[in-house]
């Protein structure tokens, strides 16, 4: 290809994605930085409770464990704009960390990480985490790249679910896979931090872990149509809560299956993609930025010879198309569409093609990461993956 042409094939998708990002979503003000800069603001200058602040002029305030606010103490030091600015430099390098690990070799030609980049942030939870200041691309790059090797290994899992305890269930997927001292790890590592958050904030541990943890309603109302999880399509339904648990199970059981499927012909990758749509799914609360976890078994999706389903599907995650039943997520058409996203994960977990045969050995490699996933691509393994609300959210 002539440099005219390459130089033309990134432009493209730039000018695409920067029309896009101009005139189709919805931008959410930071809001959800907002309470947590407002929350260690208020804990460390004004003497107040992690779990009694709310932003004002809302009825949101801080959900995560008290480790997660220690690690928000630096946006003190540079305030709430220097905050703001931080947030995005760390979703950009974050996101950079993605497209060379697990979002590799996406089905983008010539254009590498520009034209990646550009397909990235259209997608509706990704370009949601950036507008709300979220934490979600941080976690999911802490879980990738823990390295797979060395004393250290897990130690990344163990500090994301310390953070925010949804990466939680990459422990059961280190368990599952019988890499019990790179589990061990992770447990220890996430009980030391949590162990640090209690000491520096005693009283609020004591309230998250007894009261505000089990209190869903402190996120928002389980039916709201950003919930993109099971207990969200039933809570829709109309479903009495109970329903949820007997749902979930099943869920953990395909997953069971689905990863040990994968695992036994050695790929990780696809095992790693299953646990990110398993914790989608089984969340209580997956607000649609949540659903940045389910993005990598699209990559693979399209990186193993499905890329016009992995097309449509990306199509969808990029059209809001939840938010048309947002006042009335009721009937056959508010059952399908207002869960859209639940349906997406869902049918990933399920009908997602196993790999049949053994990839390549990684050698030493203990887990999955940025640097030592295997290039999936080139083995015959084929494992199986408009308008937002007007409300303000809560963080979550």
């Amino acid at each position: 290809m002539t440099r005219p042409r390459q130089l033309l094939g990134m432009v493209v998708p730039v000018a695409g994605a920067v029309l896009f990002m101009l005139t189709v979503p919805y931008y959410r003000g930071w809001f959800d930085l907002y309470v947590y800069y407002g929350t260690v603001d208020d804990w460390i200058r004004h003497g107040g409770r992690i779990y009694d602040y709310l932003l004002p002029g809302t009825g949101y305030g801080f959900t995560y464990p008290p480790f997660a606010a220690v690690c928000m103490l630096p946006m003190l030091l540079v305030g709430r704009t220097g905050a703001v600015v931080g947030g995005v430099l760390l979703n950009v390098a974050a996101s950079v960390l993605l497209l060379r690990g697990p979002l590799r070799e996406l089905p983008v030609g010539r254009g590498g990480l520009v034209v990646a980049g550009c397909l990235f942030v259209m997608l509706e939870p990704v370009r949601d985490t950036f507008s709300l200041g979220q934490v979600n691309l941080l976690l999911m790059a802490l879980v990738y790249a823990d390295g797979g090797r060395g004393r250290f290994a897990g130690a990344g899992i163990g500090l994301a679910t310390a953070f925010k305890l949804t990466p939680g269930i990459f422990i059961g997927y280190l368990l599952l896979t019988g890499r019990r001292r790179t589990a061990a790890v992770a447990m220890g590592t996430a009980v030391a931090a949590t162990v640090i958050g209690a000491l520096a904030a005693p009283r609020a541990s004591w309230v998250f872990w007894t009261r505000a943890l089990w209190d869903t309603h402190r996120v928002g109302a389980l039916d709201y149509v950003s919930n993109q999880s099971l207990q969200g399509a039933l809570a829709r339904l109309g479903a009495a809560r109970p329903v949820w648990v007997p749902v979930v199970l099943a869920v953990l059981v395909l997953w069971a299956y689905r990863v040990r499927r994968a695992t036994a012909v050695g790929d990780d990758e696809a095992g790693m993609a299953l646990t990110g749509l398993a914790a989608c799914l089984i969340s209580p609360v997956t607000w649609v930025h949540h659903l940045v976890w389910a993005v990598p078994a699209l990559a693979l999706l399209a990186r193993t010879g499905r890329r016009a389903v992995a097309a449509a599907l990306y199509v969808v995650l990029c059209s809001s198309v939840v938010w048309l039943w947002r006042d009335d997520p009721s009937g056959l058409g508010g059952f399908l569409g207002g869960s859209a996203y639940v349906w997406i994960c869902l049918g990933l977990l399920a009908l997602w093609p196993q790999a049949t045969s053994r990839l390549p050995s990684r050698s030493s490699a203990d887990e999955p990461g940025l640097e030592a996933a295997p290039r999936v691509g080139r083995s015959p393994a084929r494992p199986g993956a408009a308008h937002a609300p007007r409300r303000p959210r809560r963080s979550g």
